[in-house]
């Protein structure tokens, strides 16, 4: 998921309004256990004692209907080996209702509003199930987590309770089952021509302060040239996304991709408005400084993804943002294709005033939406614990990334390794099978959230160090729950796009030197004006009455 595609994590969530966690280990009634009374002639298939860590396998052939999001890079096949192998470990024929990746959206809305949707709704981003929850189109599925053993055993060892908070309506439930991950998982940072540094005895950074030294040393050798230009500007509300999103998190704060109007001040104990932070103003000025001393090239920040990779590829430039995949699949093999001797390499995010934190970034994925009709079914338990090990055990996570043993892949400790002859996001280009495409495994629907030595068996060795390195950094706690009502998040929504936009556009200013950070009180002044205390004070009375009713 791209984060510029979406709204600030903080806005949406208040769109759904959410209230305290109930435990997640209660297996009566009540209490994220639902009523097992109601359950109990639903049993028909289900297995009787079935635990976390136990391979489920239905009581009698059963079948499920399930959106599937038919994506083009690997259309689908009926005669892929992941179906077969899910029935023939679990029993369950999953019926696939195929809708194109481009229109997987819109048909979703037009089959649950029709009330046709298939019993499985998968690869949902939160907050999209809020749309069907009024109508009671989909299920209050934490009323059944007591069902699924394996999903609660990973909330309760990884400590996940807060970001499901997160996920919660007005009614303390949720109607998204999540994917759920052990640690953060990083995208991006800063790339460097390794090779040009080491032509002029210089090495990769570890602070801003020495990225800026070395920028400041490429000018001295290319005074002709900006060191560094960067993308990801286009289709976004924040120019630069990536690059604000890390640089705003060695300064503590919200920006780019990640930005959010609201923050949670856990010194004060109380929300804040991000772009008026002093660590706001000080990512600002560094940015600003890089700009005006031509270390950082203007047209970053209007250019077109491609423009500024030729500009790389045509060493006009030495650095870029970068996250593992580009860094691999488009600037390292362009480089050696177009330039001798090139190398590349991406440094963890540099650290800066905030120190070794990673700022954010929620442990959960996309997930399940489940349709009420399922519940009416006589199959319903059988249905949640299938969901429960397919995807969410370890041992149905493995089968959906790597496929089958000693027939996709092989396995030594943490390490799994494709069969010859089989390649993987171009992995061996002249294999004559591909994993997703011929064999139907690491496909997104299913492939998602796991423990970390699960996600990071696919990593590129590139990947691997950069996600080692920041998976060591200290992770900053989630912005406690302050559900709005109704009422107010009509009123925040109002406020919230115009203070945005304000945001943004000075922030662009300050940067670019169009305004002078001599400013800086009276763009906060006319932040005010714009109704920032009130907006502040609307999350912050939210965030009382929640403490007060759930302290």
């Amino acid at each position: 998921m791209n984060n510029a595609e979406h709204l600030s994590r903080r806005q949406l969530l208040a769109a759904a309004g959410f209230i305290g966690l109930a435990t997640l280990t209660s297996c009566g009634s009540g209490d994220d256990g639902g009523d097992s009374k109601d359950l109990s002639k639903k049993q028909n298939g289900a297995m009787k004692e079935y635990r976390a860590g136990q391979q489920f396998k239905a009581a009698k052939p059963l079948s499920f209907s399930m959106l599937h999001n038919n994506n083009p890079v690997y259309p689908t096949k009926g005669d892929w080996l992941f179906w077969k192998e899910v029935t023939e470990r679990t029993g369950i024929t999953l019926e696939p209702v195929d809708v194109p990746l481009a229109d997987y959206e819109k048909k979703r809305s037009v089959l649950i509003g029709a009330g046709d949707a298939p019993f499985l709704i998968p690869k949902t981003y939160h907050p999209s199930e809020v749309a069907f929850v009024s109508s009671g189109a989909i299920l209050p599925v934490s009323d059944y987590v007591h069902l699924m053993p394996n999903y609660r055993d990973k909330v309760k060892r990884w400590r996940l309770e807060p970001e499901l908070d997160s996920v919660r309506q007005s009614d303390g439930k949720y109607y998204l089952l999540p994917g759920l991950h052990e640690k953060v998982k990083s995208g991006y940072s800063l790339a460097l021509r390794t090779d040009v540094l080491e032509k002029h005895g210089l090495a990769l950074p570890t602070t801003w302060e020495e990225v800026y030294d070395v920028l400041t040393a490429l000018k001295g050798e290319y005074p002709d040239k900006y060191p560094w230009t960067d993308r990801w500007s286009t289709n976004t509300p924040f120019p630069c996304g990536a690059l604000f999103s890390y640089l705003g998190q060695a300064h503590g704060v919200k920006a780019g991709w990640s930005y959010d109007n609201i923050s949670f001040d856990t010194g004060a104990r109380k929300f804040v408005f991000t772009g008026a932070l002093d660590g706001y103003r000080r990512m600002i000025e560094y940015l600003g400084k890089l700009v005006a001393e031509k270390l950082l090239d203007p047209e970053s920040f209007t250019q077109q993804d491609e423009q500024a990779v030729q500009k790389l590829l045509a060493e006009k430039s030495y650095v870029i943002s970068a996250n593992p995949q580009e860094l691999v699949q488009n600037y390292r093999y362009n480089l050696h294709k177009q330039v001798k001797g090139a190398e590349i390499e991406m440094v963890p995010v540099p650290l800066g005033p905030a120190g070794p934190v990673v700022l954010g970034g929620l442990r959960l994925e996309n997930g399940m939406m489940i349709s009420s009709k399922a519940l009416k079914s006589d199959t319903f338990v059988a249905m949640m614990q299938f969901v429960d090990w397919l995807w969410y055990s370890d041992e149905g996570q493995r089968l959906c990334k790597w496929g089958v043993p000693g027939v996709t892949y092989t396995e030594s400790g943490d390490t799994y390794e494709l069969k010859p002859g089989i390649s993987l996001m171009g992995s061996d280009p002249d294999a004559p099978k591909d994993l997703q495409k011929d064999y139907g495994f690491f496909n997104g629907v299913f492939t998602y959230g796991g423990s970390w030595p699960l996600v990071s068996s696919s990593f590129s060795p590139d990947e691997k160090k950069f996600q080692d390195a920041m998976s060591q950094r200290e992770q900053l706690p989630v912005d406690p729950a302050h559900p709005l009502r109704s009422v107010e998040q009509e009123q925040a929504t109002l406020w919230d796009t115009p203070l945005k936009d304000h945001t943004i556009q000075n922030t662009l200013k300050f940067v670019l030197g169009k305004r002078p950070m001599s400013e800086w009180d009276a763009y906060v002044a006319e932040l005010k004006a714009k109704n920032m205390d009130r907006l502040v004070d609307l999350h912050n009375k939210a965030y009382e009455r929640f403490e007060q009713e759930n302290g």
